[in-house]
């Protein structure tokens, strides 16, 4: 997938979207992997990370809302992708369709090194 048809994907599906898009354009590095995640499996995952931050004030955008929409995909199976600030102080989470054609939620994290 190339950086435009990345950043065509990413339309408000949730509050991280849109800094998600700018650090894309921007020149932030991306990656979408293969393979593929059941949704629920992956709701546990980031509402533990949730958990966690909320724990450590750790700056988020939109954990919550990606949370929810994760659980209601229930074991449908989701790609995963990454965009990276160039500094690496944010990393937005990526969570697409099996097939990477749209992006059903993002997250953002701030960094703990930063």
């Amino acid at each position: 997938m190339n950086r435009a048809a990345l950043a065509e994907m990413l339309n408000g599906q949730t509050t991280a979207c849109e800094p998600a898009k700018a650090v894309l354009l921007g020149g932030g590095d991306f990656v979408i992997w293969d393979g593929n995640v059941p949704a629920q499996q992956l709701a546990g995952i980031y509402a533990a990370r949730l958990r966690r931050a909320r724990r450590r004030g750790t700056e988020t955008l939109a954990l919550s809302a990606t949370v929810d929409i994760l659980t209601r995909y229930g074991t449908a199976p989701l790609r995963l992708g990454c965009i990276s600030t160039r500094d690496r102080t944010w990393a937005f989470m990526l969570f697409l369709t099996d097939d990477a054609s749209v992006v059903l939620a993002c997250t953002g994290v701030r960094q703990a090194n930063s």
